[in-house]
């Protein structure tokens, strides 16, 4: 008798969930789904603006109302990005149905 076979009927059957069924599922009831979304334009900034840019800074964090810190290596190019701020935006924020990033804050790397 196999242990299926064994099993009682009112027994429940469940099926074993994968590690990121589990997580995925936490993250949409807790309600965090958005905020993880939101945050993933830090592994994706060098795709979302491109390797020159990449080169030169290093996104840190995203706070929940949309700010986003980013690292420069000189003041020259804080000053270009900070021009460029509003192409950024609509780069970082093409994605749809993404919380978007409202600003991103300049700070000079040390």
């Amino acid at each position: 008798m196999t242990r299926r076979e064994r099993r009682k009927p009112d027994e429940k059957q469940h099926r074993t969930a994968s590690i990121g069924e589990a997580l995925a599922s936490y993250l949409t009831q807790s309600g965090l789904a958005p905020r993880v979304e939101q945050a993933a334009v830090i592994p994706e900034w060098e795709g979302l603006v491109g390797p020159q840019i990449a080169a030169v800074t290093k996104p840190l964090s995203v706070t929940q109302d949309g700010l986003l810190f980013v690292a420069v290596t000189t003041h020259g190019w804080m000053t270009e990005l900070s021009l460029l701020e509003p192409e950024l935006l609509k780069q970082l924020n093409g994605k749809p149905g993404r919380q978007p990033v409202a600003r991103i804050r300049w700070l000079l790397q040390r």
